[in-house]
This record gives C-alpha cells, sequence and structure tokens, in this order.
C-alpha cells in the first residue's frame, strides 16, 4: 500500500504519467498497469481520462488526500529513525547557484526545516557549474541549479519550468492593455543582474536572438538591490518569474509589463544529488516534500 500511494501521489503531482514513470524510472504501461490494479483492489476509478489529459475523480480526490498523510506519517517514522540512529543532529548541506539562491532557496530551506524540525542545513553557493563539481565531488549533499543536468552519477529531479518577465515603476511606463511587443526592450533603460549566470546568458541570448539593444545603466548581483534602483533609475529589469511576488511588487511598487515571447525564455530549475553519497535515510520522503511545495500549481485539478 506505500508504494501504491507513492506512484499515485507522484502521478499525480507530475500532471503526467510520462512525467512520472521517467521520475519512478518504470515505463508507462508498467505504472498504467499499477494504477489499474490500484482502482481494481479498491475498487473505484481513480482517474478519469479527458482527451490526453488526466482528472481525479472525486474518490480520487480523497485517495490523493490519504496518500499526503501516509507520506507525512513515513518521513516522521523514519525521522524518528535517523535521530535515534544518530547521536547529534543530521547536518546537510546544499549548494545554490547563484540565481536559485534568491529565488529558490528560501523556500527550500523554509520547506526542509518545516519537514525536518531538527535538521541543521549549511548553504553555500557558487555558479551552476561549481555547484555540480561540488555535488559530484560529494563535497555538499544537494545542489539547486537553474538547468536540467544529465550525468550518470547525479539524480536530477526538475522542480519547475521559469521564464523571464519585464518589470518596471509603477507611473513611470505607458502600460498598454494586453502584451507588448518585444521590441519595447529596444533602447529600454534598464538595470540587468551581472553576467556569468544562467539568468544573465538568457537575457543576452533574448536581446541577440530579436536583435535589441536595451540601454543598459547599471550591472548588479543582487535581485533585492535591482528593484530598490528601479524608481531611482527611472528603469526596467527582466527578473525570473519565480522571483516575482505579488507581495514583492506592492512592497516595491513595482509593476509587470507584459511583453510577447517572453514565455519562450523557459529554464527548468532541478535539485541534484550524488547516486552514490551517504545520505540520511529520510531523504527520498525530504525531496517528495520539496517536489510537491514546487509543484503544487501544475498538480492535477480534481473533478469538481
Amino acid at each position: 500500500m506505500l508504494e501504491d500511494m507513492h506512484v499515485f501521489a507522484t502521478i499525480v503531482e507530475q500532471s503526467s504519467l510520462n512525467r512520472a514513470s521517467a521520475l519512478l524510472n518504470v515505463t508507462q504501461p508498467a505504472l498504467s498497469r499499477k494504477i489499474s490494479k490500484l482502482e481494481e483492489e479498491l475498487g473505484v476509478e481513480l482517474f478519469k481520462r479527458v482527451g490526453k489529459r488526466l482528472e481525479l475523480t472525486r474518490i480520487g480526490k480523497v485517495t490523493y488526500e490519504f496518500a499526503l498523510e501516509i507520506r507525512k506519517l513515513q518521513l516522521r517514522y523514519l525521522q524518528s529513525v535517523t535521530e535515534f540512529k544518530s547521536a547529534g543532529r543530521t547536518l546537510l548541506t546544499i549548494g545554490a547557484s547563484l540565481t536559485t539562491l534568491q529565488t529558490t532557496l528560501p523556500d527550500l530551506i523554509q520547506v526542509m526545516s518545516k519537514t525536518a524540525p531538527d535538521l541543521e542545513i549549511k548553504a553555500v553557493t557558487g555558479k551552476t557549474h561549481e555547484i555540480v563539481s561540488l555535488v559530484r565531488e560529494q563535497k555538499i549533499d544537494l545542489g539547486i541549479v537553474a538547468s536540467d543536468i544529465h550525468e550518470a552519477s547525479l539524480h536530477c529531479i526538475p522542480l519547475f519550468d521559469d521564464h523571464l518577465q519585464v518589470v518596471v515603476p509603477k507611473n513611470q511606463f505607458v502600460m498598454d492593455k494586453g502584451a507588448t511587443d518585444i521590441r519595447i526592450l529596444n533602447g529600454l533603460p534598464m538595470i540587468l543582474f551581472s553576467k556569468g549566470t544562467w539568468y544573465r546568458t538568457l537575457t543576452d541570448e533574448l536581446f541577440h536572438t530579436h536583435n535589441l539593444s536595451p540601454d543598459v545603466r547599471m550591472e548588479i548581483d543582487s535581485f533585492e538591490a535591482i528593484l530598490r534602483l528601479l524608481h531611482t533609475c527611472r528603469s526596467a529589469t527582466l527578473l525570473p518569474k519565480s522571483y516575482v511576488r505579488e507581495q514583492l511588487l506592492r512592497d516595491n511598487d513595482l509593476s509587470i509589463l507584459p511583453v510577447q515571447g517572453l514565455e519562450h525564455t523557459r529554464r527548468t530549475t532541478s535539485l541534484i544529488y550524488n547516486r552514490s553519497a551517504e545520505l540520511p535515510g529520510a531523504l527520498p520522503l525530504w525531496v517528495e516534500e520539496i517536489k510537491a511545495h514546487f509543484s503544487d500549481g501544475l498538480a492535477i485539478k480534481p473533478e469538481m
């Protein structure tokens, strides 16, 4: 039952049999058979097919809530076992690239602290290739990078897809209804993130692809500093969607400028760890909690 509920919850959270089968390392037909067998044993239909999509039935929603409860109980049990086996606190070292340090790490630490209150977390930062090297060499336990890493020795878990958004000071730029042509960025006063990160590379690739030459006023390696300077410098900026929260915009009196084509500037943020590293026994369930947190908005919607 534990494995069945784990498989079922993974399918719901990945919104796709294809993605779930890749994550669980089983074939899609084998995954379909597992769900069919579970439905047969329970005597209920958990999913309803709508075209190529899967939707949860009412009892499917109840079953998903049950699967989450089982996951939490199992996590608490494994945490107790870990604490019993360890005389001191468990130390987990997490590495974050310069961009994910500001966009993803705070949320991840919050989830980990809630899931495992006795866990001691240490964080280090660096460029993406540096974080990957540290994980490969087992100098850190986990890495968060804005990239899909394909290495046999590393396990890469996609958390979410990100893309760029144009952020502007309120009342300093004319805001037309609907999406604006991307050529508005040509000659636009802008503050950009410093060179050397995936985010800046993505920004430069966007400018090159569309033959754009913005008026770059500053280059800074802090999103917070960029936001604080937008009003002073009467400039716009490009930021990852994962960083731009409603509260952040309100606190800094900023707005999102809808620009056509930016939804194609996608990059996947992933969690990586070394397959051969000796990691805490509860790590798989911690990872499940992290994935569930970041895929909240992507989960299959229950049938009403």
